[in-house]
């Protein structure tokens, strides 16, 4: 997969201990810095997203980063490309869409405006880290569990309908577009996991996020597909279970804590080995690093 051959590339070039996570940890500042970017055709269809939606995911992609470091998400700033046949109206939506998912918690404090051939959007999140144990991907360790917050294959499912032209069940397609960050999760997670532990976003989906954070950490994730939440609707589609897998855009969190952490739904257990181990309809699969990226979307396959 090229962006994470890419990212590798990089980070070998720069020599770089911040990059490999979601947000770079700086601990000298006291801080969590990201940065994700939108672009039209890539990553949304100006059709099949409103630009109050638009703007409202924009911001919470990145929320959802923050969050699961561990940090506590506090400000934006927002850099946005624009064809010259846009009306004010679109910004007018698109920043009210933004004011909602910072829901007065975190402050959009500057960016940039510029013209383009089509929409690209860059946003920069920081979150503060006081009182804060932030995660990383490379900190699993053996005998701790794996946990979840939410339900998965719910967005994946709602791109699945939009793309064919569906508007029913609405709830799928409203947790495509109107993603929420799990701020709640991150915030626990943080605040009372006091031992080096794993974090990452369900961004790329379910089985990248457990892929990557094994990978990274040299470890073994057990996984029982049974245990994973999904909604139950979401059988009537076509290969369910993949949606849940490898669906992305989820934003729920994916972590490997202690044991006696009592928050989300424990879906399996950090061993020795690696890659990930799943136990799926009373059969073992298991997926080395190399499977799981020919799964994921490619931003680079067009």
């Amino acid at each position: 997969m090229k962006e994470k051959e890419f990212i590798s590339t990089i980070k070998q070039i720069l020599g770089s201990e911040y990059i490999g996570d979601d947000c770079a940890y700086l601990k000298d500042l006291g801080i969590v810095i990201t940065q994700d970017s939108l672009v039209e055709g890539v990553h949304f269809k100006k059709n099949l997203i409103t630009p109050y939606q638009l703007g409202y995911k924009s911001v919470m992609v990145n929320i959802s980063d923050v969050s699961a470091s561990g940090a506590k998400p506090a400000y934006l700033t927002i850099s946005i490309s624009l064809p010259s046949n846009i009306e004010t109206d679109f910004i007018e939506q698109f920043y009210l869409g933004c004011q909602k998912a910072c829901n007065n918690d975190v402050k959009i404090v500057g960016g940039d405006i510029t013209s383009a051939d089509k929409i690209y959007i860059s946003v920069c999140a920081i979150g503060t880290t006081e009182n804060r144990n932030i995660s990383s991907r490379k900190s699993a360790k053996i005998g701790q569990k794996v946990i979840v917050s939410g339900i998965h294959g719910s967005s994946g499912a709602g791109l699945k309908l939009l793309l064919s032209g569906k508007k029913e069940p609405e709830k799928f397609i409203k947790s495509h577009l109107e993603p929420q960050a799990q701020t709640e999760f991150g915030k626990y997670l943080g605040e009372n996991v006091k031992e080096l532990y794993a974090a990452m976003d369900t961004s790329d989906g379910l089985m990248d996020a457990l892929s990557t954070i094994a990978n990274e950490s040299g470890v073994l994730l057990d996984i029982d597909f049974e245990k994973i939440p999904y909604d139950k609707e979401i059988t009537q589609f076509q290969n369910w279970q993949d949606l849940i897998l490898f669906g992305g855009e989820d934003y729920q969190i994916v972590a490997t804590v202690p044991q006696d952490i009592n928050i989300g739904t424990t879906i399996g257990e950090v061993k020795q080995g690696l890659g990930v181990n799943l136990k799926i309809n009373n059969n073992y699969i298991f997926y080395d690093k190399q499977m799981v990226e020919k799964s994921i979307y490619n931003h680079f396959s067009n």
